[in-house]
C-alpha cells in the first residue's frame, strides 16, 4: 500500500512542479517583456529585409482576462503592413542608410511582392540605396529584388525565370474504381474548385480562366521588372521562353542581374557605400528588429482623427477568427466599434480571403452595409479577395486591388462525401430506420437520392442568387451584368477593373488616404483593428502545447517534405468545412 502512496505522491508532486513552472516562467516572461526591449540602432546603419517569418498583413492583437495574453499570442508576431510601415519610417531615419535584400526566402503573395516593391521604390527617392544578393533566385523573389539599385548572384548559384504554369490533378477515374466520391452541386460553370471530382481532364473554360488569369499575373510582373531592368517586355518573354537566365553567366548576359560574385564581394560593394574600410563591419538590422523600434514613432496620437483599419485574412470559417481564419465574432464586433466611435471617420477593410462559409460571408456583409450608413467603407484587397472574400467587399463604397490581386470567383458549391461504392465493395451495408423519410437527410453509406439532390441543389441556387444580387447592388449593375462576368470565374485586379468588380488600383495606403478624402478628414492616423478574444483555456493551451505542436510541425515537414505537409494540412482544412462553400477553386504560390 505504501508504495502505491509513494507513486501517487509522486505525481502529484511532478503536476504541482509543472504548474508552478508554468506560472513562474509566464511571471519571468512578462517581467521581461515589460523591460526595455528596444533595440538601439546605430549610426550608419543598413536594414537587412529578411522576410521569412513574415506570414500575414497583420499580426494581431489580443483581449483576454489574462495579463499574460499578449505574451502567449504572438507578442513578437511582425505583420507586413508593419514592415512597409518600418520601411517608410526608414526613409526619413538618419541613421538608416540603405536596405539589403540577401537570400530572402518570404511567404509573401504576389499582390504582397507589388506593395514591397512600390515602397522600396519609394525609399529610394530618399537617395538612399537598395542592393540585392542571392545564391538562387526564385522568380518571386528576383521580381521583389528587381526594384534594386544592383543585383548581384552568386557565381555556383541559380536564376529561375521561366513564366507562370500550374498544375491540377483529376479524380473521376479513381473515384469510379476505389468507390470513394464527392458529390458535387455546383453553380457557374467556372467554378472549378470542384471540377477534379466531376472530370477527369480540365474543362475548357476552366482552361481559359487559368491562362488568362496567369498571363495577367505574368504581365504585371515583367511589366515591372522591365521598368526595373530596362530590359523589354518581349525580350524578358524570350528570357523565359528559351530559360536563358538559367546560369548566373546567362542571366549576367540577359542583364538580369548585374554583377556575379560572392556574398563577401557583396559586402565589400555595401562597406564602399557605407565609407567604411574592408576590415570594418557593417552595422546592420533586422527589419523585424527596426519594426520594433520604428512602431511607436509610425503614429502621431495627437491627432483625433482616425481612419480604423479592419484585417479580414485567411478562410471564412465563422466564430472568433484570429490571424489566419476569418470569423465574424472579431470582424463585426470591430466594425461596430468603429461606426460608433467618433473620432473614427472611415473605414478600410482589408481583405486577402479565398473564402469559405457562405453563411459567416453574408453576416458580415450585413454588418458593413450597416456600417456603410453611418460612415465610408473601403475596401483594399490583397493578394486575394474572391468568392467569399469577394462577398464582403462587394458592398464597400471603393474598392482598392492591385493589378495581380485575385478576385471574383462569384460562384457556390457544395461538396458531400459518398463511400457507398467503397463500403459495398468491402461488405458493409447500411439500414436506415427514420418517423419520415427525410429525417436522417444525407447518409455517406447510400447513393445520393434525387430529392436530396434538388433539395441541395435549390440551396447552392439561392446563394448564387443571393450574391450576384449583392454585388449587383453593391456595384451598380444589373443582375445579366453581374452573371455574365460571375459562374465562379477568377480575375486580376487588372481585369477586374475593366469589368466593374473594381474601383481602382492601389495599395493599402491608397485605399486609407481615399477613405479620408470620404470621410472629411485632413489629418488623420489609422487605428488597426480586429482585437481577438482569447479565453484563458485558449491561452494555456497554446502555450502547453506549443513546443509540441512545433516540434511535431517540424518533425511531419522533414518526413514529408514541405509540400506534401502543406497538402496535408490544406486536406483537414476542407475535412472542417461545414454548409454551402464560396471559394476560390485554388491556391497560388510562386
Amino acid at each position: 500500500m505504501s508504495f502505491f502512496k509513494n507513486v501517487f505522491a509522486t505525481i502529484v508532486g511532478l503536476f504541482l512542479f509543472i504548474l508552478l513552472s508554468f506560472f513562474f516562467l509566464i511571471g519571468l516572461g512578462a517581467l521581461i517583456g515589460s523591460g526595455d526591449d528596444e533595440v538601439k540602432i546605430k549610426d550608419n546603419s543598413v536594414i537587412l529585409l529578411d522576410l521569412a517569418k513574415i506570414n500575414f498583413d497583420y499580426a494581431g492583437k489580443y483581449e483576454s482576462d489574462s495579463p499574460f495574453s499578449n505574451l502567449l499570442l504572438g507578442k513578437d508576431k511582425v505583420g507586413f503592413i508593419e514592415v512597409l510601415n518600418a520601411i517608410d519610417a526608414a526613409k526619413k531615419d538618419n541613421k538608416i542608410k540603405g536596405i539589403t535584400i540577401i537570400n530572402n526566402q518570404s511567404n509573401l503573395g504576389l499582390a504582397q511582392c507589388k506593395e514591397l516593391r512600390d515602397k522600396l521604390e519609394d525609399f529610394k527617392k530618399s537617395k538612399k540605396f537598395v542592393m540585392a544578393y542571392a545564391t538562387i533566385f526564385s522568380q518571386k523573389e528576383y521580381y521583389i529584388s528587381s526594384v534594386a539599385d544592383a543585383i548581384y548572384l552568386n557565381p555556383s548559384g541559380e536564376m529561375d525565370f521561366k513564366g507562370l504554369g500550374t498544375e491540377m490533378l483529376f479524380y473521376k477515374n479513381f473515384q469510379d474504381q476505389t468507390g470513394l466520391k464527392m458529390e458535387i452541386i455546383r453553380n457557374g460553370k467556372f467554378k472549378s474548385a470542384v471540377e477534379p471530382f466531376l472530370a477527369q481532364e480540365i474543362s475548357k473554360e476552366n482552361r481559359e480562366q487559368v491562362t488568362s488569369l496567369l498571363q495577367s499575373l505574368w504581365n504585371s510582373m515583367v511589366t515591372d521588372i522591365s521598368k526595373n531592368r530596362n530590359v523589354s517586355v518581349a525580350q524578358l518573354n524570350s528570357i523565359a521562353e528559351s530559360l536563358l537566365a538559367r546560369t548566373p553567366q546567362m542571366a549576367l548576359a540577359q542583364k538580369l542581374v548585374d554583377e556575379v560574385a560572392y556574398e563577401d564581394e557583396f559586402n565589400n560593394v555595401i562597406k564602399s557605400k557605407l565609407k567604411v574600410t574592408k576590415e570594418d563591419d557593417i552595422e546592420s538590422i533586422s527589419i523585424t528588429d527596426y519594426v520594433s523600434n520604428s512602431s511607436n514613432k509610425s503614429e502621431d496620437y495627437t491627432k483625433d482623427d482616425i481612419i480604423a483599419v479592419i484585417y479580414a485574412q485567411g478562410d471564412i470559417n465563422g466564430g472568433e477568427g484570429d490571424v489566419d481564419y476569418i470569423g465574424e465574432g472579431s470582424i463585426n464586433r470591430s466594425l461596430k466599434e468603429a461606426r460608433e466611435d467618433d473620432n473614427i471617420k472611415a473605414v478600410v477593410l482589408r481583405v486577402d480571403s479565398p473564402g469559405g462559409s457562405a453563411l459567416v460571408s453574408d453576416l458580415i456583409w450585413r454588418e458593413i452595409e450597416l456600417t456603410k450608413k453611418v460612415k465610408p467603407v473601403v475596401v483594399s484587397m490583397g493578394n486575394l479577395a474572391a468568392s467569399g472574400g469577394y462577398y464582403i467587399a462587394c458592398n464597400a463604397n471603393t474598392i482598392f486591388a492591385e493589378p495581380t490581386t485575385i478576385t471574383g470567383s462569384i460562384g457556390v458549391f457544395g461538396m458531400l462525401p459518398n463511400v457507398h461504392g467503397f463500403a459495398t465493395k468491402y461488405g458493409v451495408n447500411a439500414e436506415q430506420v427514420q418517423t419520415h423519410k427525410n429525417a436522417i437527410g444525407y447518409s455517406i453509406f447510400e447513393p445520393i437520392s434525387e430529392e436530396y439532390k434538388s433539395f441541395a441543389s435549390e440551396g447552392v441556387d439561392r446563394v448564387y442568387k443571393t450574391f450576384i444580387n449583392r454585388v449587383a447592388v453593391g456595384r451598380k449593375m444589373t443582375i445579366d451584368q453581374v452573371d455574365a462576368i460571375a459562374q465562379g470565374r477568377i480575375w486580376t485586379g487588372t481585369d477586374a477593373i475593366k469589368n466593374g468588380l473594381v474601383d481602382k488600383l492601389g495599395n493599402l495606403d491608397a485605399a486609407i488616404a481615399h477613405a479620408a478624402i470620404l470621410g472629411n478628414s485632413k489629418s488623420y492616423r489609422t487605428e488597426n483593428y480586429p482585437e481577438y478574444k482569447k479565453d484563458f483555456d485558449e491561452i494555456f493551451d497554446a502555450f502547453a502545447g506549443a513546443s509540441i505542436y512545433k516540434s511535431r510541425e517540424t518533425m511531419m515537414k522533414e518526413e514529408l517534405g514541405e509540400e506534401n505537409y502543406y497538402l496535408l494540412k490544406k486536406a483537414k482544412v476542407l475535412q472542417n468545412r461545414k454548409g454551402i462553400q464560396m471559394l476560390l477553386p485554388f491556391n497560388l504560390n510562386l
